[in-house]
Order: C-alpha cells, then sequence, then structure tokens
C-alpha cells in the first residue's frame, strides 16, 4: 500500500509537470482564495488581540463621563444615536462630581488633554509639535490601566501643590529625547516651563493611529495655568474595586452627575457615561462581520478555484485514457486509478493552500504594520484554510477519479 501511495506521488508530480500551465493558473486561483481567507482573518485577530489587551489593561471595572457617550461615526453621521448637543464639562462641574461622588469602594479622577501640538525640549534637542500633553490628578494613571515602569506615580501632595513634575509616555525613553540618559529627575521645558520628569510609563503602543506612547502627564492645576482656552472639556473616570458593583456605581454616578448638571427628573442626561469595555464589545459585533466577509469572500473565490481544478482533473482524465486502459489492462484495481487522479488533486490543492497561507499572513503582517497593532499569527485562520484546501480537493477531485476508475479498459486502449 505504501509503495502504491508513492508511485501515485510520483505519477501526480509528472502530470503536473506535463500541465504546468493549467496548474499554476489553478494553483494561482486557489492561492487567492485562501489568501483572502487567511488575510482577513488575520486582520481580525490582530485587531481583537489589540483591543484586548487595551482593555485588559484598563480593566473592567472602570467608567468615563465623557460630554458624550460612545459613538460610531460613519460618513459624519452618528449611529444609533439621537442628535442632541450637549454641554462641556466644565471643571467646576467635574470637581463638584468628584467631591460629591461617595460610592463605596471607588475612585474617580479628573483628567483633560491640555494640547496635542506639544514641543517639548530638553537640554538643546527638542522634538516635533506632536506631543500630548495631559492634565491629569493623582489617580489617573490607575484608573486608566497606566503603569510606571521607572520612577514614580504622582501623590495627592503632588498634586495639591502644584509641583512641576511630570510622568513621560515610553517612547521619550526608548527612542525620544531621553534616550541615552537615566530619564529620573531630568528637567524638561514645555512652553517655557521646567519640569523634574519623576517617572516613566510602561509602554502601551498605538490604537488606531493614536500613539499612547508619545504623551506627558503633569498635574491638572499646572496644565490649567499653562495651557488656558475657552471651552476646555473634563474627562471624569472612576474604578470600582469589586467589578459587581459596577451596575450601581454607574447609576449612583449617573445621578451625582445630574445633580451637578442640575438636571430635572424629566430632562434626558446630557452627559454621556461609558463603560470601559463598551467600544470593545461595540467592535466585537463588526469584527464579527468581517469574518462573517472574510467567510464569504473565501467560499465564492474557493468555489471558482474547485471548479477550475475539477475542469482541469476531468480534461486530465481525457487526455490519459489510453493510459489508464494500459493500467487495467496490467491489473490495476479501480482503487488504485481512483487514489492516483485524488493524490494528484490533493497536490496541486495543497500547493495553492500553501501559498495562499503565506500570502494571508504577508496581508496580516502589513496590516500589524500599517496600523502600529501587536502582529498575532492567525492559527484559528491557518487551520481553516488547511481544511478548505482539503475540502476543495475532496470536492473537485471525486468525480474525476470516479470517472477514470470506471473506465472500461478495452475502450480505453482503442481511445487516440
Amino acid at each position: 500500500m505504501k509503495g502504491v501511495f508513492k508511485e501515485n506521488i510520483k505519477i501526480a508530480f509528472g502530470s503536473i509537470k506535463t500541465q504546468l500551465l493549467r496548474t499554476v493558473l489553478t494553483v494561482i486561483i486557489i492561492s487567492f482564495g485562501i489568501m483572502a481567507l487567511v488575510g482577513i482573518l488575520a486582520s481580525v485577530s490582530i485587531i481583537e488581540n489589540s483591543l484586548n489587551s487595551s482593555f485588559t489593561s484598563m480593566g473592567s471595572n472602570t467608567f468615563t463621563i465623557n460630554q458624550y457617550g460612545l459613538r460610531i461615526r460613519i460618513n459624519g453621521k452618528n449611529v444609533g444615536d439621537k442628535e442632541q448637543i450637549n454641554p462641556i464639562i466644565s471643571y467646576p462641574q467635574a470637581k463638584a462630581f468628584k467631591e460629591n461622588y461617595n460610592f463605596p469602594f471607588s475612585y474617580t479622577s479628573i483628567s483633560f488633554i491640555a494640547s496635542q501640538t506639544a514641543e517639548v525640549k530638553f537640554e538643546n534637542t527638542k522634538t516635533d509639535p506632536e506631543i500630548q500633553i495631559v492634565g491629569v490628578d493623582d489617580m489617573y494613571t490607575i484608573n486608566s490601566g497606566l503603569e510606571v515602569s521607572q520612577g514614580r506615580n504622582f501623590t495627592p501632595s503632588d498634586i495639591a501643590n502644584n509641583a512641576f513634575i511630570c510622568v513621560l509616555g515610553s517612547d521619550f525613553v526608548s527612542k525620544g529625547l531621553l534616550k541615552d540618559v537615566n530619564p529620573i529627575d531630568k528637567i524638561i521645558s514645555v512652553r517655557g516651563a521646567k519640569f523634574k520628569v519623576i517617572g516613566v510609563l510602561k509602554e502601551k503602543g498605538s490604537t488606531f493611529g493614536n500613539n499612547q506612547d508619545l504623551r506627558i502627564l503633569i498635574p491638572i492645576q499646572v496644565a490649567r495655568s499653562l495651557f488656558s482656552a475657552p471651552n476646555i472639556n473634563y474627562t471624569i473616570r472612576s474604578m470600582v474595586t469589586n467589578k459587581e458593583l459596577l451596575e450601581p456605581a454607574i447609576e449612583s454616578a449617573t445621578l451625582a452627575m445630574r445633580q451637578v448638571r442640575k438636571l430635572n427628573p424629566v430632562e434626558d442626561n446630557n452627559f454621556g457615561v461609558v463603560r470601559s469595555d463598551d467600544l470593545a464589545n461595540k467592535l466585537a459585533g463588526i469584527t464579527d462581520y468581517l469574518t462573517i466577509a472574510a467567510w464569504v469572500i473565501g467560499i465564492i473565490t474557493i468555489l471558482g478555484s474547485s471548479i477550475a481544478l475539477m475542469n482541469i482533473m476531468i480534461v486530465s482524465v481525457t487526455e490519459r485514457t489510453r493510459e489508464i486502459g494500459v493500467r487495467k489492462s496490467l491489473g490495476a484495481k479501480k482503487s488504485t486509478i481512483a487514489w492516483q487522479f485524488f493524490v494528484e488533486t490533493l497536490i496541486i490543492s495543497n500547493i495553492g493552500g500553501f501559498f495562499g497561507i503565506l500570502l494571508g499572513i504577508g496581508i496580516g503582517a502589513l496590516f500589524s504594520s500599517a496600523t502600529d497593532f501587536a502582529f498575532v499569527l492567525p492559527w484559528k485562520a491557518i487551520f481553516a484554510a488547511v481544511a478548505t484546501s482539503f475540502v476543495v480537493a475532496l470536492v473537485s477531485g471525486l468525480y474525476p477519479a470516479i470517472k477514470a476508475s470506471q473506465l472500461d479498459p478495452i475502450e480505453a486502449l482503442r481511445y487516440e
């Protein structure tokens, strides 16, 4: 049996060589089908892994109060959200909320983005005007799932005394202004103000093109004095130590914010409350559609490749009718002839699947590089591609193999 199988493989490769052009075209068609399947599934896996990493680090026991709730915009319009213009969350409102919100086992922080285009100087060098400056309090890093890898975090006294100190994103140390020195206690300049570096954040990477490692955290009152602007919008973030208390904590926070906003009972909320996992859950639904799209595209393309492969094998059977007759007259069984053609189909299909998997992984790697997401080898997509290649071989090879095995040897020998 082993010898027969080896002989079938040898015959299959010989046949592939004699029909090289048709085989190459069929392999290309199969490769594109598998590439579409693996490429899209790989991209979806990369997105899901990045989102899960981001929200796992933040924790599922936090929520944020913003001017608006979570919105998904398509063509400039909000989806699933009625149009409503909410007032900004001012500093007095944010401060009043923090003072009045006393839910058990909860911690609240206030922050705002002071600048997205700041220029930072260290000694004789400076950055491009692309640094994000965030005004924060002592609970900001904890509530945001950030970790300090070097130095220390802000203390309540640092915030209360409006100290000119800062915590840097990891890019400043790994490839920025302070990459060749110990950053702790170094002095940097922002808008002419001198800040002493007390800590460096652990690397977070980028999310949707937003580099989270290219930012500087400074005390909130210092940020307010340096970056004064009208209509500054503040963000309130709260964390509860027990995830089971998250829902009642959100309900209590909503009531507290309504009181701060002075809303009467019949008025709708003019602010948004967003759980840390809301975006992940919404995007998970989108990635589900992408997965379905990948399978639809892959199946349509693979169906075409199956038909092409079946046609090439039927043509092969027709062209080799006399060969089949000779083999049968020499004692070859029906099963031997069927296996010969089925093995040939299997080899062509797997060659196409192999190149399709490589191309699909390449697309995933390019997507990862373009979006700055961490690359994840899509094992599920690879297994799905291998299984799909086998199904293609099975569907495309059975009919030609059965047709070849059922040829009458006498009629086959007469075939010209």
